[in-house]
């Protein structure tokens, strides 16, 4: 057994924690942690909310404030490995890093955050890498198997930031994905409200229903053949799974998508190079650094897996 002690951290409470019990959150968070240790900082005041002691019933509000002391995380060996393996890959995925932002291109088949049944994310492979910084919080979300371009605040200054750029929509983002069926248009515009169900299997699904949240995504035709097609995608809001919705709408579903795309075409794909996971990256950002007030453009380079794919499917 190993064991890793955390540094002091801190978290701000964003719209995915609100109304959630500090308890469920550290539970979440902390999955090595047994649940008495972490009830017991809570009571002791070790954990702190907007510089105050809380109750371990405390439902967090948007912009709270967490302080989260220092936890022995025990490992064992096997998985001190396979993380370590991880951090080595983290590390020399960085794209962009200053005083108060860091972009990575983030691997497919990494989670961002912690949550059950996830033993490693990015936010906590960060916090091992870069020991000094008192402040890591994710500005966006990447799906687990959508690789590329993630943004991680070092300041909360910089987190509020880069929030309200994506809330006016003052931040472009494009993807590129490979999907299945030849596209006959050049352009195609998807305006779709989307609505947030829990029927797969408890887990989230997003469906299109006029009761939900205004969703628009353009679609450009890059490449194509009579079987798969090679797009370049712009969401001009920023739903979950929008891009994969409207895609599998579209009739042209990303390449192995479990959830929204199509096994049995996915199944037809045999081919050994290329390995069965969403075949969606991030790769391209602009947004205008709050401190340089200039704008900056990060490009995302593909995977290993994607340009495998590309070569021999189109």
């Amino acid at each position: 057994m190993t064991s890793i002690i955390t540094k002091v951290s801190f978290f701000t409470v964003n719209k995915f924690f609100f109304q959630q019990r500090i308890d469920n959150f550290l539970i979440k968070r902390f999955k090595k942690i047994p649940k008495s240790k972490l009830y017991k900082i809570i009571r002791k005041g070790h954990i702190r909310i907007n510089k105050k002691r809380v109750p371990v019933k405390y439902k967090l509000k948007l912009g709270d404030l967490i302080r989260i002391p220092p936890l022995k995380i025990n490992y064992n060996i096997k998985q001190k490995e396979i993380n370590i393996k991880k951090l080595n890959i983290i590390s020399k995925k960085i794209l962009y890093e200053d005083k108060i932002l860091l972009i990575i291109n983030k691997p497919a088949g990494i989670s961002v955050h912690g949550g059950s049944g996830i033993n490693f994310n990015i936010i906590d492979g960060l916090k091992i890498l870069r020991p000094n910084e008192k402040y890591l919080e994710l500005i966006h979300r990447l799906d687990r198997y959508t690789s590329g371009i993630l943004m991680i605040a070092k300041k909360r200054s910089s987190l509020r930031y880069f929030h309200k750029e994506f809330r006016e929509h003052s931040i472009q983002k494009k993807y590129l994905a490979l999907v299945h069926r030849k596209c006959f248009f050049q352009k195609k515009i998807v305006n779709l409200s989307l609505l947030n169900q829990n029927i797969l299997n408890k887990k989230k699904m997003v469906l299109i229903n006029q009761n939900g949240k205004k969703s628009k995504t353009i679609f450009y035709t890059k490449k194509s053949n009579s079987l798969y097609s090679l797009v370049s995608i712009i969401p001009c809001t920023g739903r979950t799974h929008q891009i994969r919705v409207h895609s599998a709408f579209l009739k042209h579903p990303i390449i192995f998508d479990n959830r929204y795309g199509d096994k049995d075409l996915d199944k037809q794909i045999k081919i050994k190079k290329i390995k069965k996971t969403l075949l969606l990256h991030a790769k391209k950002i602009i947004f205008i650094h709050p401190i340089l007030k200039k704008k900056i453009t990060i490009y995302a380079p593909l995977q290993k897996n994607f340009k495998n794919a590309i070569k021999n499917l189109l």
